[in-house]
């Protein structure tokens, strides 16, 4: 299933799309930065999530403190909007990003304690590359983990983070999103 959702196809066009025709993102986002290894260097996986938990933007970049802007830049490109309160951890890059891409008038906050659900979120994705012991190649690394994000977004059975259901409802809902990205490659 991974390297099949790997494909340029699916992780470039139908997945940010699915993302931006479903409703708006909120407008409370809380970013994060991580670094995975590429060949023996390491890279910064830039992740939003909204207030919801919902998948906001993903951006790679092989360089940490210019990556903010470009991140934040292509996070109001893809949702249309710009938010109204950013919390992020306390790197230096991010106030200047905010001032400048987003608005003066966004709240920055700033605390570790707060920016608990993109740390956490961050798992999903370490989970899955460690056994694969990093990446060769910086394109396929960033093709990776945006089509893995947008696709573990999209087959989460939760709207929001406190959101219950019945097991039968999470794997009917499951199975139903899962048919149609089948359907997709398969057309592709």
């Amino acid at each position: 299933m991974g390297s099949t959702l790997c494909s340029p196809y699916y992780g470039q066009t139908e997945g940010r799309a699915q993302r931006t025709s479903k409703e708006k993102p909120g407008r409370r986002w809380k970013t994060d930065e991580t670094y995975l290894k590429v060949g023996k260097k390491h890279v910064y996986l830039y992740r939003a999530i909204d207030e919801y938990g919902n998948l906001v933007e993903v951006w790679l970049s092989a360089t940490r403190d210019l990556a903010a802007e470009a991140f934040f830049r292509q996070a109001v490109e893809t949702t249309g909007r710009k938010p109204t309160q950013v919390t992020s951890d306390k790197h230096s890059s991010y106030p200047k990003a905010i001032r400048k891409i987003l608005d003066r008038t966004i709240e920055h906050r700033t605390s570790k304690y707060l920016n608990n659900p993109t740390e956490a979120d961050h798992r999903g994705i370490k989970a899955r590359y460690k056994p694969m012991l990093g990446f060769k190649r910086f394109e396929s690394a960033s093709r990776f983990c945006s089509v893995y994000d947008e696709v573990r977004n999209y087959l989460r059975y939760w709207e929001f983070r406190n959101d219950k259901g019945s097991l039968s409802e999470q794997r009917s809902l499951f199975r139903q999103r899962f048919a149609y990205i089948q359907h997709l490659l398969k057309t592709a």
